[in-house]
């Protein structure tokens, strides 16, 4: 779950990632790490925090974990991210997103408090591991403002599926819960 940022910011390289120690940092949780040559990474900062029992967060209560690399956009950084809950039947892998600060992004300004995306296709929910949509990469057509996002479904299958930049933006910003 370690997802750089596609440039210096304040000097330094810049990761996400999802800790699975049980140590200092509790697992399930989005956090930034940067580096200054990208070999000794330090200064861990909480990003986001899994959603719990928090309203419309039920789709990301086990964990959540980065997924493409964040694309820069007028309001900082765009994150498409992985949130996983936990049913009788397994676990279920569903996408968000937010919308980081350009200059700290540890702080969220906006978070999708419903799901972008959630297996419903019968390749997403039938396959070595079902009920899985997970973000992978994104490629980001500026000129068009359209969105191309790759994912795994179950686990099987290589996706990919389409968005206009600026509906997604607009789609995080009103449906946004940070907490």
């Amino acid at each position: 779950n370690g997802v750089l940022f596609p440039r210096k910011i304040g000097g330094k390289f810049l990761m996400l990632s999802r800790p699975s120690d049980n140590g200092h940092t509790p697992f399930g949780d989005i956090y930034l790490s940067q580096s200054p040559d990208m070999c000794h990474w330090g200064m861990h900062r909480l990003v986001m925090r899994r959603g719990g029992d928090q309203v419309g967060q039920w789709w990301q209560r086990t964990k959540i974990g980065a997924g493409p690399i964040p694309i820069e956009i007028d309001d900082g950084w765009l994150m498409i991210y992985h949130g996983v809950m936990d049913t009788c039947n397994g676990f279920v892998y569903s996408m968000g997103a937010a919308i980081l600060d350009r200059e700290e992004p540890w702080r969220v300004l906006f978070r999708t408090n419903q799901h972008i995306m959630t297996p419903e296709a019968d390749y997403e929910v039938v396959g070595h591991v079902p009920n899985v949509v997970f973000p992978c990469a994104a490629l980001c057509d500026p000129k068009a403002k359209r969105l191309a996002v790759y994912y795994g479904a179950a686990d099987t299958f290589c996706c990919v599926a389409y968005a206009h930049l600026d509906e997604l933006i607009a789609f995080t910003k009103e449906n946004s819960q940070v907490f």
